[in-house]
């Protein structure tokens, strides 16, 4: 072994280390036997049957799943439609504007999104003769705007790796133009409407700052209700929350991998049957 595998191998050992060790610990201290954040004291699983005691804390996380799930939903579909629009754009001048709007908001700081969607909405309630206008409703309209860049993103790279002679041949045989997309398209580009569902549903699920400016006082999410635990006396059960927040993220990342890792593989024996 060189001197310098060594040091590569001792680099990305650091790097793992500084990135899993915080959640190696908060998931050791989520079994805590007392309710010391910084001493072990035994293993138990009474933060776990707290914190599923706790009914503000399973309310906001209903709260979150039901956003993360609708507003994934819905990004998912008009990001994917979008993507098969820009693709099949012919200016290209105008197709580069386009993709550049549409990074405007991953490039854009949340918390100039998160005011400036608050204030939007403020103005619309305030015209529309409303008050306490924020709420599910804007919330889940925050969450879309955000999303659906990392859908497209997702999507395009597919719709460049498919074979555009398989839609033609589809159309050439009789088929609809949206059948054709449906049966010969679609499957090609699935796993990346899959990757950018995922994509949209974990980022939903984490968001706090731009929930924090767009939710109203009837519609608390997981994030924030996180937050208003930190002005207390942090205990082990926000532990065993984070754990498994943690744990649910991982296994869909996991998932994500494994299906574009498959789709990969499929993709290329077809282009090496054709061959």
């Amino acid at each position: 072994m060189t001197k310098t595998s060594a040091l590569s191998k001792l680099y990305i050992a650091l790097v793992f280390i500084f990135l899993y060790a915080p959640m190696a610990v908060m998931t050791v201290f989520s079994f805590n036997g007392s309710d010391s954040t910084y001493i072990m004291d035994g293993v138990s699983l009474q933060w776990y049957q707290r914190l599923f005691n706790d009914s503000m804390t399973m309310n906001a996380l209903k709260n979150t799943v039901i956003l993360a799930v609708v507003s994934a939903l819905i990004s998912t579909l008009l990001g994917s439609a979008a993507a098969v629009g820009i693709y099949n754009m012919k200016n290209k001048y105008l197709k580069s504007s386009v993709m550049t709007v549409t990074n405007i908001p991953m490039m854009n700081p949340e918390i100039v999104t998160g005011i400036s969607m608050m204030l939007l909405f403020v103005f619309a309630g305030v015209m529309l003769n409303r008050k306490n206008v924020l709420g599910f409703a804007t919330i889940l309209i925050a969450h879309i705007t955000f999303q659906l860049p990392y859908v497209i993103l997702s999507v395009l790279p597919k719709l460049r790796q498919s074979d555009p002679s398989v839609f033609e041949a589809a159309q050439d045989l009789g088929c609809h133009p949206a059948k054709a997309f449906f049966k010969a398209v679609l499957p090609q580009i699935r796993s990346g409407i899959v990757a950018g569902a995922i994509m949209a549903f974990t980022l939903s699920l984490d968001d706090f700052i731009i929930s924090y400016f767009t939710n109203g006082p009837d519609f608390q999410t997981l994030p924030i209700h996180i937050f208003s635990m930190t002005k207390k006396r942090v205990k082990p059960d926000m532990y065993a929350l984070s754990t498994l927040i943690f744990a649910v993220i991982f296994i869909l990342l996991v998932l994500m991998n494994i299906a574009q890792s498959k789709s990969d593989q499929k993709q290329r024996k077809q282009r090496e049957e054709r061959v």
